[in-house]
């Protein structure tokens, strides 16, 4: 079988395994590949001592001595590449060129972090003759990150490479069913030549390790990308104790396809995006609000594109959709999909478990979809496409707005007058026109309403990673 590292800890820049853990699973067929060892309580304290101590260190490092770490590692990572991804296949699913792009797509994120982090600036603010009043901006502190299991690489690499670009330290709590791709993440950087302490890696019983280290008094920040009910939780506990955080949470994404677009080049376009990481993604395209003029169109070009997907074992190279990750997921298409089927809606693609073994779930995509669907409302997760026929641009957006996420929305128009709209009325943190991708490293990525706030990328997120300090100086007369 293909290879599979010895899961450890990273603590203090000292790699270390633990007795008790948990299995990691392949979901392709089930078996065991690894055993994910978990932090105690000391390992945690001892963590975050690390953490403040390597802060300590890393925020007097030069900014472009940071950057220089950031792009060794980078370098490591781009060679380290097939490791990396034949890891991220075994233990996540998705197939081997999907998290090869993802790897790449980790190295421009921490890339471009690494050189922005050399401009991060302050300002002068004009005063009265003998006052300067100046700004600057500091490293925050130790931040507690939390990154997911469906982009094992790419999540926590863009936690890391914002707080390392900011001068911060960080201790990562990577999911415990994709504990690889982080562990070879931390890897490269300390093959890079970051400091001790400055990136700690731990997994545990989630609960147990959100509620020790955001209760430390060192940790000044908490950055979470996951579930709606858990970032709730998480940013109360951040709350309790005076700790901003940033939210990256669930979505159920809109799109709007007007009745100037092209039906079959926008439905094969959805289908290739609802396809990627088999629908597990928070921006992944869900509610289709399909205009009447061109909806049977779209409909038939939709199925017919989504039917040909195929499914298969991430490491086949021929499969362009691999397994679900999980259980949950599994179960939890399933019981949405006969749901909405046994309220009307009519199964255009999939429908079904595919075999028994693994947790294969085809693109399934409904047309005629209900509005009391649990779809409609829940978030799916997964290879679940919901088509819904509607009259108006007035009527989809009111149909996008009318959950309380708000990530991202998708439209396709060519009309100026429609892009004006769709900018000024769909609530949002990712707006994309005409195409699927939501973010690239040099742009804001966040939500509003229940899918979070704070922003990661950009400019704007690396500011999160950062405090404002006024220096009021009088001059002597």
């Amino acid at each position: 079988m293909e290879s599979y590292p010895e899961l450890k800890l990273l603590i203090d820049n000292k790699w270390e395994g633990r007795a008790a853990g948990e299995p990691v699973f392949n979901p392709a067929d089930e078996t065991v590949i690894g055993t994910v060892p978990h932090a105690t309580i000391t390992d945690l304290d001892v963590a975050v001592g690390a953490a403040e101590r390597g802060f300590n260190v890393w925020k007097r490092t030069a900014p472009a001595q940071r950057a220089q770490v950031m792009l060794r590692a980078v370098g490591l990572i781009q060679q380290r590449i097939e490791a990396i991804a034949m890891a991220m296949t075994l233990e996540q699913g998705k197939p081997l060129a999907q998290s090869r792009l993802e790897v790449l797509r980790a190295c421009e994120i921490i890339e471009w972090d690494a050189t922005e982090g050399r401009r991060i600036y302050g300002r002068i603010i004009p005063s009265e003759p003998g006052m300067r009043q100046s700004v600057i901006r500091e490293p925050i502190g130790v931040v507690a990150a939390f990154s997911p299991w469906n982009f094992p690489f790419s999540s926590p690499a863009r936690k890391v490479a914002g707080a390392l670009a900011a001068g911060c330290s960080i201790i990562l709590k990577a999911s415990e069913e994709t504990p690889a791709c982080a562990m070879m993440l931390a890897q490269a950087f300390v093959d890079a030549g970051l400091p001790p302490g400055v990136l700690n890696l731990v997994f545990g019983k989630p609960a147990e390790v959100s509620e020790q280290l955001i209760a430390q008094s060192s940790v000044r920040l908490v950055t979470f990308t996951g579930s709606v009910p858990v970032g709730k939780r998480l940013a109360a506990q951040a709350g309790a104790h005076m700790k901003p955080a940033i939210m990256e949470l669930g979505g159920h994404a809109p799109v709007i396809v007007c009745e100037d677009a092209d039906p079959v080049r926008a439905a094969h376009a959805g289908v290739l995006s609802k396809s990627r990481n088999s629908g597990q993604v928070c921006v992944s395209p869900t509610r289709f609000f399909i205009h009447d003029a061109v909806y049977d169109r779209y409909v038939k070009a939709f199925g017919e594109k989504a039917s040909a997907i195929r499914l298969g074992p991430g490491i086949d190279a021929a499969a362009q959709m691999g397994p679900l990750a999980n259980s949950r997921r599994l179960e939890a298409t399933q019981n949405l999909v006969a749901d909405a089927v046994s309220k009307g809606a009519r199964c255009l693609s999939g429908g079904q478990r595919q075999g028994n073994r693994g947790y294969f779930f085809p693109l399934t995509a409904l047309a005629e979809v209900p509005d009391d669907a649990r779809a409609m409302h829940e978030e799916p997760f997964g290879p679940l496409a919901l088509l819904v026929r509607v009259y108006s641009l007035d009527e989809a957006i009111e149909r996008a707005n009318a959950l309380p996420f708000g990530l991202s929305a998708y439209a396709f128009t060519e009309s100026a007058l429609n892009v004006d709209r769709l900018a000024e009325g769909v609530e949002c943190g990712n707006l994309a026109i005409n195409h699927f991708t939501a973010s690239i490293a040099e742009t804001p990525f966040g939500g509003v309403k229940d899918s979070g706030y704070g922003r990661e990328g950009g400019t704007e997120g690396l500011q999160h990673y950062t405090v404002a300090k006024l220096v009021s100086h009088k001059v002597a007369a």
